[in-house]
């Protein structure tokens, strides 16, 4: 079993690669050729340049999934689960106190391990393309309060989790399911007001008039916002963005300051018509709602299996303690899921769709979410040319030669 295990884990591993490198392939291959519709806006050299981006950034994603891979190998396989759970389990501590440790120090080290590929991110691959505007200094600090954050919000989540295993040893499935979903929510509330501010500096939009139509285009969907605002994103990255944040009546449109020096005001309206289809077509909460219900699921199976005899063995261990047994079936998890990865991205790649025609029939002008996408492409080094199998599996959004190519033809059968 355990040959089989790594052997199918392998097999996904390779299956990935094998990805990375068509759609690299692909690309040097139609990386030269500028789109229809492309050719006002993005020059060879501007291509020439998204392209070399593209493939420095599966360079680094694939030595990261390599790296990634070998420690998960050595973790479950090599006899360092076993020697972590032992070691933690020799010092006697109750089961709230234990599994606080044993989950708080693999993600520590699971971030410091990280911390080359982000410095190596940050400081050499977005410098060498222009997009990187932090100091090192305020890299450090960013990483010190996430960190922070990271280990407060997890160790006040997990201390809930294991008194609720504990408390309730049959039907803990359900309350730790509820548990999750309710700090899920908590976060949608309170991220905007204490931990977005902890990066960021909000301010009212600094744009005339641009607030008020912004506003009157929302009244026409009879959505409302509380506050409409511009954060300084350049101070980071020269990407841009825009975004509606939180809950019920406490809505925001947040605007990144790269996006406003980007795109003209029709342009800005347009972006934000798609970011209001998302939320009248409920693709937010119907999100929401299908990630409770597999986490039902997950908390349920867990539940089932943790008890299993047979689960230490699977990966040649004679014995685990619970902490061991929820890592082992979220390794086994994400073996098994991993066919649900392109579906996933089917279902969002439906809702950019009707985002966009909703933006089209809501800002009357489908040219402005064209032009919009096209100006984004090209100040953001987007790849124009994924391979469509590539596409389909990983990409989130349609490619945006599609998506403009769709705006186009939605603006030609409406005249």
């Amino acid at each position: 079993m355990i040959t089989l295990i790594i052997a199918l884990y392998l097999a996904l591993l390779t299956f990935r690669l094998g990805l990375y490198a068509l759609n690299n392939r692909h690309l040097k291959v139609h990386g030269h050729e500028i789109p229809a519709g492309f050719e006002t806006v993005v020059d060879p050299e501007t291509l020439a340049k998204s392209s070399t981006y593209t493939l420095a950034k599966g360079q680094l994603s694939l030595v990261r999934e390599l790296f990634d891979s070998a420690i998960t190998l050595l973790f479950i396989f090599g006899g360092l689960l076993a020697w972590y759970d032992g070691w933690l389990g020799g010092y006697a501590l109750g089961f709230i106190s234990a599994g606080l440790v044993f989950f708080l120090l693999l993600s520590l080290v699971q971030a410091l391990l990280g911390v080359p590929f982000d410095l190596y991110s940050h400081f050499r691959l977005e410098n060498r393309f222009g997009f990187n505007k932090m100091t090192f200094r305020l890299w450090c600090t960013d990483q010190i309060k996430s960190l922070l954050l990271s280990t407060l919000f997890m160790g006040l989540l997990a201390t809930a989790a294991l008194w609720l295993i504990q408390a309730a040893p049959h039907t803990w499935w359900l309350w730790v399911w509820a548990l999750l979903v309710a700090f899920g929510l908590l976060m949608m509330v309170i991220s905007p007001y204490v931990i977005e501010p902890l990066f960021f500096k909000f301010e009212p939009l600094q744009v005339d008039g641009l607030e008020e139509e912004i506003r009157a285009m929302m009244a026409k969907t009879g959505l409302s916002v509380s506050k409409v605002l511009q954060v300084d994103a350049s101070k980071r990255s020269g990407h841009s963005n825009a975004y509606f944040t939180g809950l019920g009546k406490q809505k925001r449109v947040v605007l990144f300051d790269t996006l406003l020096e980007q795109l003209s005001k029709e342009e800005v309206l347009a972006v934000l018509a798609h970011e209001l289809g998302h939320m009248k077509k409920k693709h937010i909460v119907k999100r929401m709602s299908l990630m409770a219900v597999v986490a039902l699921f997950y908390c349920w199976l867990v539940h089932t299996l943790i008890g299993w005899p047979g689960l230490p063995q699977l990966v040649g261990l004679s014995e685990a303690s619970f902490y061991a047994r929820v890592v082992l079936l979220f390794f086994l998890f994400s073996i098994l899921s991993f066919p649900l990865t392109p579906l996933f991205s089917l279902l969002s790649r439906r809702d950019e769709y009707q985002a966009d025609r909703f933006a089209c029939d809501l800002h009357g002008n489908p040219e402005g979410l064209a032009t919009a996408l096209v100006q984004m492409s090209k100040e953001n080094l987007a790849n124009l040319h994924p391979h469509p199998f590539y596409a389909r599996f990983y990409y989130s959004h349609p490619p945006v030669v599609e998506r403009v190519e769709r705006l186009r033809d939605h603006g030609k059968a409406t005249r």
